[in-house]
């Protein structure tokens, strides 16, 4: 079997274009196997279909795995994998061209958003404030370590960047859900 790997890196928060990503690789003839690393995406040669891919963010649900997986099984769904929390599932668009989703409405994809918010941005806020704050501050006050202060400082402006980005997605769910 023709084996392919790609390397593509998508945040917490832009799981609908991974999504996408995946539908058009098994447009193309490749099925997606699995996601290993940072983001290196294992495919298998098939012939091209349209198959929707669909990502859940749900630790409480994989604390059942069985009743959960069984849920999406009934709907029709084909558990893939579980990687950093998400897992993916696909299923055949219908011969209407109805591409179908795990969320059928808005406040099922704003609850994931929250839970991504919990499970992922929480425990990296409490990071930031605890570990990378303090030793940015200690950092500049200490005149021989400038390159640490520099990297600290790239670390934290990284932090900022990531947050205010997830915040303003969320927000964009929260005024939709309006």
């Amino acid at each position: 079997m023709e084996v392919k790997k790609q390397f593509k890196w998508f945040t917490i928060f832009e799981y609908e274009k991974e999504q996408d990503y995946l539908r058009e690789m098994h447009k193309s003839g490749w099925k997606f196997v699995k996601v290993t690393g940072l983001g290196m995406y294992h495919f298998e040669k098939c012939l091209p279909q349209d198959v929707v891919y669909q990502l859940d963010y749900n630790k409480e649900g994989l604390a059942h795995k069985d009743e959960y997986l069984k849920m999406f099984d009934d709907c029709g769904w084909e558990y893939i994998q579980d990687f950093f929390g998400y897992s993916y599932f696909r299923k055949t668009v219908a011969e209407d061209g109805a591409a179908e989703e795990i969320f059928c409405d808005e406040e099922s994809r704003f609850q994931m958003m929250q839970r991504v918010l919990k499970g992922r941005m929480l425990p990296l806020l409490i990071i930031f404030f605890l570990i990378l704050l303090p030793q940015l501050l200690t950092n500049l006050f200490n005149t021989h370590n400038y390159f640490i202060a520099a990297f600290v400082g790239g670390i934290l402006t990284m932090y900022i960047m990531i947050f205010a980005t997830f915040f303003v997605k969320y927000s964009q769910y929260k005024s939709n859900r309006k």
